[in-house]
């Protein structure tokens, strides 16, 4: 059997729990399935970083860390990354940065990483790379003579071609993808997107096998909507550290109903609007004031990047706002928490919410959506509002999906889900959380890397 080596931007922490969810939870569940090798940023950032990887070996994961230079930071991670294909690959072209620097730092460290990989890699491995920040390591792995079959897997929207050409270099970008043996994508959406590229900007072709062929080169792409540990999640829902969240939780809530809402500290996330959305139900349906609160837990990330500073600012003003509006001296309507919980905490708190309030203007998926649901009590679960532009709501249909741009939809969203019999919730949960145990996050490394055994790279 090949051995499986994982390349992504940051690696899991090798000791302590993981708060973050996403690509490291995901890819983690995936490599202690099966062992392997996990290559990346070592999250150090050093004038004279070290020359050779890092090598730690935990149970059956190897991994091998590299440090970058300040240059590299600024120019590959905070630049081309974070304010350049972060924000266009979801829609914001405004926000996005197309310094030319940016770009060559991409290809650096691309090829730096490449470099760094390739003697570590045996015969036979299966290399799968993940998400933006390496699109253009398979082609830097490619130069250094690797034959080895390697896999992309894009996390995030992959934008519409009419969004994707604002990108100077997007015509390269997509190049690189041609390197892989197989490219795959969360949804439909993005995998017609990029097709539609291929055909419509590249002059390329789409053929009824999986195969797209542009740039001289063939690849397959395909859709392959990212799981999570489902059965590990729903039962950490009841593990005795959950229960004590559950205690404290409902104890400051002296039988009063909750919103949750779980997001890094992102513009995409459209959190300034989520709590206009929880400010509109209380205008319109004064009945809830005093019987429910939101809570709102964002994490911050990135928080160099100017933009990210703003949205900060935004939400305590817009949170402060909202709660010196309405609040009781018995009852505050919004909670604020910028800080991160555990996992398991995570859980305690999702069963123990009437709603997952889970609207980004654009998510490759949102695994938040898919964990709130496997949190929840069979015999009285939640009810989950979700976003229409997230890439779990292909999947979660039966939730109440909603536009995160209609404030008064999504208002009357929550009054709704406020007001669900059980009854109607059991209904909805049941088929949602059927479909979360049959595509779990095995289920999804398993078609991938199945998909990926079988390809060819065609030249």
């Amino acid at each position: 059997m090949s051995r499986l080596v994982v390349v992504s931007n940051r690696v899991a922490p090798v000791k302590g729990k993981a708060t973050a969810g996403g690509l490291a939870v995901a890819v983690l569940a995936a490599l202690r399935a099966s062992g392997g090798l996990w290559f990346g940023w070592s999250g150090e950032v050093s004038q004279s970083p070290t020359t050779t990887p890092a090598l730690f070996h935990v149970g059956r994961v190897t991994y091998a860390l590299v440090d970058l230079s300040t240059e590299d930071y600024d120019e590959y991670y905070n630049g081309f990354a974070n304010r350049c294909l972060w924000p266009l690959f979801h829609y914001r072209a405004d926000l996005a940065s197309f310094d030319r620097r940016f770009y060559a730092g991409h290809l650096r460290v691309n090829a730096m990483m490449a470099r760094e990989l390739a003697p570590l890699l045996e015969a036979d491995d299966l290399v799968w790379v993940h998400d933006f920040h390496l699109i253009s390591l398979g082609q830097e792995l490619r130069r250094l003579g690797s034959r080895h079959r390697i896999g992309f897997f894009l996390h995030i929207p992959f934008p519409a071609a009419e969004v994707l050409t604002v990108l100077p270099s997007h015509r390269e970008i997509v190049a690189a993808l041609f390197a892989y043996d197989l490219v795959g994508f969360q949804t439909s959406d993005s995998l017609r997107a990029f097709h539609d590229y291929v055909v419509n900007e590249a002059g390329g072709t789409v053929g009824r096998d999986g195969f797209v062929r542009a740039f001289g080169r063939s690849v397959r792409a395909a859709a392959f909507p990212i799981g999570i540990d489902t059965r590990d999640f729903a039962a950490m829902a009841t593990s005795p550290g959950a229960q004590r969240h559950q205690q404290r939780l409902a104890a400051s809530l002296a039988g009063r109903d909750m919103i949750i809402g779980v997001d890094r500290l992102d513009y995409t996330k459209g959190l300034v609007e989520r709590m206009l959305a929880f400010e509109r139900l209380l205008e319109r349906f004064p009945g809830v004031r005093g019987r429910v609160s939101m809570m709102q837990i964002a994490p911050p990330s990135r928080s160099e990047v100017p933009e990210y500073i703003d949205i900060r600012r935004q939400l305590e003003t817009t949170a402060g706002h909202i709660n010196g509006r309405f609040a009781e001296f018995d009852w505050v309507p919004l909670r604020y928490l910028n800080k991160a919980f555990s996992r398991r905490a995570l859980s305690g708190l999702f069963r123990s919410s009437r709603i997952g309030l889970v609207t980004p203007f654009r998510d490759g998926m949102n695994l938040v959506a898919k964990e709130f649901v496997a949190a929840q009590n069979p015999e009285d679960p939640g009810v989950l509002v979700l976003s229409r532009f997230a890439g779990a709501a292909h999947e979660l249909t039966e939730g109440l999906i909603v536009n995160p741009f209609d404030t008064d939809g999504v208002a009357e969203a929550l009054a709704r889900g406020l007001e669900m019999p059980r009854a109607e919730r059991k209904a909805r949960w049941r088929p949602m959380m059927k479909h979360l145990l049959a595509n779990d996050v095995d289920a999804w490394r398993a078609r991938f890397l199945e998909a990926l055994e079988a390809a060819r790279r065609v030249a």
